[in-house]
């Protein structure tokens, strides 16, 4: 899977995530008024596990931020050694590109 698709993936999965426990809270608050002792144990563990959902995704979020800053700086350290060689592959890359544009629209 290409980084950007995975990124959005998991950007989208966390976004769905805080939806999800946003109507969970809103749910449980409007039943914390009726009564009933099964009600209120359901609600106890789903309160529980709404807990863990949240710890859970501000782990995950701070191991993704972790994981860009890391990367970002890795990126940065190669590019100040090699800048040489940053320039030649950003150099190709855009060569390519426009070698493919100029094809597809000579193919018009």
């Amino acid at each position: 899977m290409e980084p950007l698709a995975e990124e959005f993936n998991k950007d989208q999965l966390i976004n769905d995530f805080k939806v999800v426990v946003a109507d969970a809270e809103a749910l449980l608050k409007v039943t914390a008024n009726t009564g009933g002792a099964k009600l209120a144990e359901v609600r106890a563990k789903a309160e529980e596990s709404l807990s863990m959902v949240k710890n859970r995704m501000v782990e995950t979020q701070a191991a993704l931020l972790a994981k860009t800053k890391a990367a970002a700086k890795a990126t940065d350290v190669y590019v100040h050694e090699n800048p040489w060689k940053a320039v030649g592959v950003s150099a190709g890359g855009s060569l390519l590109i426009g070698l493919l544009v100029g094809l597809l629209i000579s193919r018009r």
